[in-house]
C-alpha cells in the first residue's frame, strides 16, 4: 500500500504540531486529574465509573474508526463506492443490541471486564479463554493495522521510513495511555472524535463543491457506486446477502464481546448512560458513509470530469484528494484529523489489554495484589503488548487491501466469541463446558481458515470471509447447543441472573422521558431503515 506524498506549507505542519502536542498534554492533565481524587485500579482502568453517555458515544466511535478507515475507506469508495459503508451502517443495529441486550448486564453485575463477565455467566475457564483472544485481537488487529496504516501515512506527510513511523506514533500515544488509564483515553477521545469529524468533512464540502454538487457527482459516476446493496455480479467480494448473514457475526463481537470497544461502557456510571451512550455512538456512525466513503467516490467523479488527474494506485485516493482540493491550513486539519483516528485507536486497545492482563490474567495469580500493583502491572502490559504490535505490523502489507485485510481477520476471530455471547445471554441451557468446547474449537478452524485465506495462492481458497464468518459461526452454534444438552449447565444465583427470560424483558422498566433509551433507539432504527431505503 503506497500513498501519495502530501504537499504542506508550514501553517499546515504548524496545526499538526499543535495538535499533537495538545492531544498529549491533554492526556496527561486526565492523569494528573486522576491522581489528585482517585488513584484505585477502578479509576486507571474504568475511570472510576464516572462515564456519562455524550462521553461514552464519542469514545466509542473514536476507538472505532481509525486511519485506515479514512485511507481505505476512500480507497473501497473510489474502486466500490458506497458498498463497503454497509460496514458503518449495520453497526448501529448493533449498537442497539449492545444498548438493549448486553449494557444492562455488564452494569448490574459490575464486570470490570468481559472475561470476567464470561466467568459469572458460565466458568473461570471461559474467562482465561476469552481473555487471551480479547489481548490476541486488540494487538493484532486494533493496534497492529492502525499502527501500519499510520505509519503509511505519516510516510506520504513526510516521507518518514514506516518502521520509524511506527515507532514514533507508538510512543506518542504510548505515553499518555500508560500513565493515565481509561480517563485519559476517554477524553483524549472526544476530542479527536471533533476533529476527525471536521477534518472529514472539510475533504466531503470541497469535494462536492468542485464536482458541482451531489448531482453533478451522481452524474459523473456509475449509478451502481452510490447505492449500499449489491449484487454477487456487481460486487463480488460483499454481495447483499454476505452483508446480511455475516455482518451480525462479526458485529456482535466487535460492539458487544470485544474489550477494546465495550471498556468504554463498563466505566459508565450508571444503567441509563450505559444504554444511551451506545445508542448515541450510533447516530454517529450514520456519518462515515459520507464522511470516509463519499470522498472516494468524489474521487472517481472528479477524474471522470478532468478535474483531478487520473488516480493510478487506488490507496493515493484520498491524498489525492487532499493535494488536489485543500487550501494550506485545511490540509493541517485534515493530517491532525488522520493522527487523530490513529492515536484514538491504539490508545483505546492499549487501555484495554493492560485492563485484560491485569484483572483478568495477573490478578489470579497475586489476588492480594494491591492497587498500586495492579496499575504498575497494567502498565508494563500496555507496554509489551505495544512492542508486540510494532513487531507484527510490518507483515500488514501482505494483504491487497487494509480494510478488507483487517475485517478477514475479524471473521476468523469473532465466530465462537460471538456464539459463547449471544447464547449465553439468550439461552438458559447454554452450559459452561459447552462454552469453553466453542471457544477452543472454533478458534482452531478460525486460525485454520486464516491460514488457508493467507496462503490462498496455493491452496485454492475462494471463499468470501464475510461468509465464511457465517459458516464457522452456525459450526460453533452447533457444537454450542450439542455440548450444553450432553453436559447441561449447573446455573448459580449469580449465572442465572445473566440470561434474559424474553427478549422483552431487557426492554421492560419505567418511563425516562424524552431521552428514553427506548424512544431513541426508536428513532435511531427508523432513520437507518430510511437510509438504507434511499441508498438501495
Amino acid at each position: 500500500m503506497r500513498t501519495e506524498a502530501l504537499r504542506l506549507a508550514w501553517p499546515d505542519v504548524a496545526v499538526m504540531l499543535v495538535y499533537m502536542a495538545g492531544i498529549v498534554g491533554l492526556g496527561l492533565w486526565a492523569w494528573r486529574r486522576r491522581r489528585r481524587t482517585e488513584a484505585s485500579s477502578a479509576s486507571y482502568f474504568l475511570a472510576g465509573h464516572t462515564l456519562a453517555w455524550p462521553v461514552i458515544g464519542m469514545a466509542l466511535f473514536s476507538t472505532n474508526i481509525s486511519t485506515t478507515h479514512l485511507v481505505s475507506l476512500a480507497q473501497e469508495g473510489y474502486v466500490n463506492g458506497l458498498a463497503y459503508g454497509n460496514f458503518e451502517w449495520m453497526a448501529a443495529f448493533l449498537l442497539v443490541i449492545l444498548a438493549f441486550f448486553f449494557a444492562p448486564f455488564y452494569i448490574r453485575s459490575r464486570v470490570a471486564t468481559l472475561p470476567d463477565f464470561l466467568e459469572k455467566r458460565y466458568s473461570r475457564a471461559s474467562r482465561d479463554f476469552l481473555a487471551v483472544l480479547s489481548i490476541f485481537s486488540a494487538v493484532f488487529i486494533h493496534i497492529g493495522f492502525t499502527l501500519y496504516t499510520g505509519a503509511v501515512v505519516l510516510k506520504g506527510l513526510f516521507g518518514f521510513d514506516i518502521g520509524w513511523s511506527i515507532g514514533l506514533t507508538a510512543v506518542l500515544t504510548g505515553l499518555y495511555t500508560i500513565v493515565g488509564g481509561l480517563l485519559a483515553v476517554v477524553v483524549t477521545e472526544s476530542v479527536q472524535t471533533v476533529v476527525l469529524i471536521a477534518g472529514a468533512a472539510c475533504v466531503v464540502v470541497i469535494g462536492l463543491i468542485h464536482t458541482g454538487g451531489w448531482g453533478g457527482m451522481a452524474a459523473s459516476v456509475e449509478p451502481v457506486k452510490l447505492t449500499i446493496l449489491r449484487t454477487a455480479a456487481e460486487t463480488p467480494s460483499l454481495p447483499w446477502y454476505a452483508v446480511l448473514l455475516g455482518y451480525p457475526v462479526i458485529g456482535l463481537w466487535y460492539w458487544c464481546a470485544d474489550q477494546t470497544i465495550v471498556q468504554r461502557v463498563l466505566g459508565a456510571k450508571d444503567e441509563r448512560n450505559a444504554r444511551l451512550g451506545p445508542l448515541f455512538a450510533g447516530f454517529i456512525k450514520i456519518l462515515p458513509v459520507f464522511l470516509f466513503v463519499l470522498p472516494g467516490v468524489i474521487a472517481a467523479a472528479l477524474v471522470k470530469q478532468g478535474k483531478l488527474p487520473a488516480i493510478t494506485d487506488s490507496a493515493n485516493t484520498y491524498s489525492t484528494l487532499i493535494n488536489g482540493l485543500l487550501p494550506v491550513g485545511l490540509k493541517g486539519v485534515v493530517a491532525a484529523a488522520l493522527l487523530a483516528a490513529l492515536m484514538s485507536t491504539v490508545s483505546g486497545a492499549l487501555n484495554s489489554i493492560s485492563t485484560l492482563f491485569t484483572l483478568d490474567l495477573y490478578k489470579r495469580w497475586r489476588p492480594a495484589a494491591s492497587d498500586r500493583r495492579l496499575t504498575s502491572v497494567g502498565r508494563i502490559a500496555t507496554f509489551v503488548a505495544m512492542i508486540a504490535a510494532i513487531l507484527w505490523s510490518p507483515l500488514i502489507s501482505h494483504f491487497q487491501s487494509i480494510f478488507q485485510g483487517i475485517t478477514a481477520l475479524i471473521c476468523y476471530i469473532a465466530p465462537p466469541i460471538t456464539a459463547v455471547f449471544i447464547w449465553g445471554v439468550f439461552w438458559r441451557r447454554a452450559s459452561s463446558a459447552a462454552a469453553v468446547a466453542t471457544l477452543a474449537s472454533g478458534s482452531v478452524l478460525g486460525l485454520a481458515v486464516f491460514l488457508l485465506d493467507w496462503f490462498k495462492a496455493s491452496t485454492g481458497w475462494n471463499v468470501p470471509s464475510m461468509m465464511a464468518t457465517f459458516y464457522l459461526f452456525l459450526i460453533c452454534s452447533a457444537v454450542m447447543a450439542a455440548v450444553s444438552l450432553w453436559r447441561p449447565h449447573k446455573h448459580t444465583e449469580e449465572s442465572a441472573a445473566m440470561v434474559w427470560k424474553n427478549p422483552i424483558s431487557a426492554i421492560a422498566g419505567p418511563w425516562m422521558g424524552v431521552f428514553d433509551y427506548r424512544v431513541v433507539a426508536g428513532v435511531l432504527i427508523a432513520i437507518m431503515i430510511a437510509l438504507y431505503v434511499i441508498f438501495a
